[in-house]
């Protein structure tokens, strides 16, 4: 069907061709006529996307000769469409829903409370999981809960990214589950899935009986559920079901409850309703410790200067491990390919040239809006929580401004993303925007000189 090849090209434009191939491209044509078009998924993860992402949009895009909407029936597995001659009763002449499957998220099975390294700053935070849980990090054995579930409810864990919140959670989700508990781990964009695959599907019923029947329930990242009305309608009430019920409910997200946005306050109240608990990233020594854990789990010895290389260049622990786990792959694949295995530890220049694409994504992915607000904060000698607030005097105000300028020139963040971040409507952030540009152009040479070394400050920190 010339008219699907079409509009596959089209989303290559939008969405990206690995994005195209990975979730369209598979889709294989059953059958098609000038008004149908019949597709079969390999699996339900698929069909939610394909639902999300792209029915939306089909009736304005996916058109037939006559201009006119092409139906898209999409089914998953070994469905087969009907053939043109087959009899149709009404009620399959409607929509082809696939059956939907509330699989919950996988748990990494390194990702425990063995393995986690909480750094200096996080041991009391860390400790009152353990208590929960029923963990003793000093024996490192399983003991009666100290602290009884529902104790705090809901406990929010808010921290940046790379921090550890995704490895304590899925621990923490394994350590219930070896009490025999009903612990459901699951990533709020998977919640979100569920939620748009039980809408479409009629399964709402099933999927409330999936999320309202555990014993804990573990949601990772929240800030997700922003802008996105009907999963908040159904979490509100996923939430209030578990907390009457005196079930455990645990959370985490990027940043504090009251700095959430577009999420409602009913639901952004309940999260405030048990206790908040700030997870600083590891420090250097602590990234140490976490990447001596690695090297024994996989024994995989590195010397102290690659260790060291290794840290530098990936500060968080979520790219640490994703470093380390990419040489311990590459130096298996490079000594299989010479048809021996290597005796001595991996050597400096080897691993800088065998990790020297991740090192370039970690250079680009170090400027974030955070560095951004960082700098220009010690550039202007003022704390970043002034520069984030309300206040409008000009040693705060200036500084924010450009830090806005900053996020727009060189992160190409859209207005209300910026807007998000600052905690102002896109119309404020396009006026300081073009405030800041319009300071360029005259031009202010002192501005000029300060952009010049907080530039200069981003580049030397990377």
């Amino acid at each position: 069907m010339q008219a699907w090849v079409d509009f596959i090209k089209k989303q290559e434009e939008l969405l990206g061709k690995d994005a195209v191939e990975k979730w369209l491209l598979c889709l294989k044509v059953v059958h098609f006529d000038s008004g149908n078009l019949y597709l079969e998924a390999k699996d339900s993860f698929q069909v939610l996307w394909f639902e999300e992402h792209i029915r939306p949009i089909l009736k304005s895009q996916l058109l037939n000769n006559n201009f006119r909407p092409v139906k898209v029936h999409l089914t998953v597995g070994d469905s087969t469409a009907p053939q043109p001659s087959s009899k149709f009763s009404k009620k399959e002449k409607g929509s082809v829903h696939p059956p939907v499957h509330f699989f919950q998220d996988k748990l990494d099975s390194s990702m425990t409370l063995e393995n986690f390294i909480a750094g200096e700053a996080n041991q009391v935070v860390f400790r009152l999981f353990c208590e929960l849980a029923g963990y003793n990090p000093e024996t490192e054995k399983q003991e009666e809960p100290k602290t009884p579930l529902g104790t705090f409810n809901p406990i929010y864990l808010w921290g940046a990214s790379g921090s550890g919140k995704t490895h304590l959670l899925m621990a923490l989700a394994q350590a219930f589950k070896k009490r025999g508990l009903n612990a459901l781990y699951a990533r709020a964009e998977t919640f979100t899935e569920h939620v748009v695959a039980a809408i479409r599907g009629s399964e709402m019923q099933s999927f409330r009986k999936a999320y309202r029947n555990a014993d804990i329930l573990l949601i990772d990242d929240v800030h997700v559920f922003a802008r996105k009305d009907a999963t908040q309608e159904e979490f509100f009430h996923t939430f209030n079901t578990l907390h009457t019920t005196g079930r455990q409910i645990i959370l985490s997200s990027k940043c504090a409850p009251a700095l959430l946005e577009e999420i409602e306050p009913r639901l952004v109240s309940r999260f405030e309703w048990g206790i908040n608990v700030h997870f600083e990233k590891l420090d250097s020594a602590d990234l140490r410790r976490v990447l001596g854990k690695r090297c024994e789990a996989f024994n995989f010895p590195l010397s102290e200067e690659v260790a060291g290389f290794l840290i530098e260049s990936f500060p968080s622990s979520k790219s640490l491990n994703k470093a380390f786990e990419a040489l311990v792959l590459r130096c298996h694949l490079e000594s299989d390919a010479r048809h021996k295995r290597n005796s001595r530890l991996i050597d400096i220049e080897s691993a800088q040239r065998m990790l020297s694409d991740l090192c370039s994504l970690e250079k680009k992915a170090a400027l974030s809006p955070e560095k951004i607000i960082s700098v220009v904060s010690s550039i202007y000698g003022i704390r970043t929580e002034d520069l984030l607030g309300k206040s409008q005097a000009q040693e705060c105000s200036l500084p924010r401004q450009i830090a806005m300028y900053l996020c727009r020139q060189d992160l190409k963040m859209p207005f209300q993303g910026i807007g998000q971040i600052f905690g102002r409507d896109h119309s404020t952030v396009m006026t300081s925007i073009k405030q800041i540009e319009k300071k360029i152009q005259t031009p202010d040479r002192e501005l000029l000189a300060t952009l010049s070394e907080i530039k200069s400050k981003i580049q030397l920190d990377h």
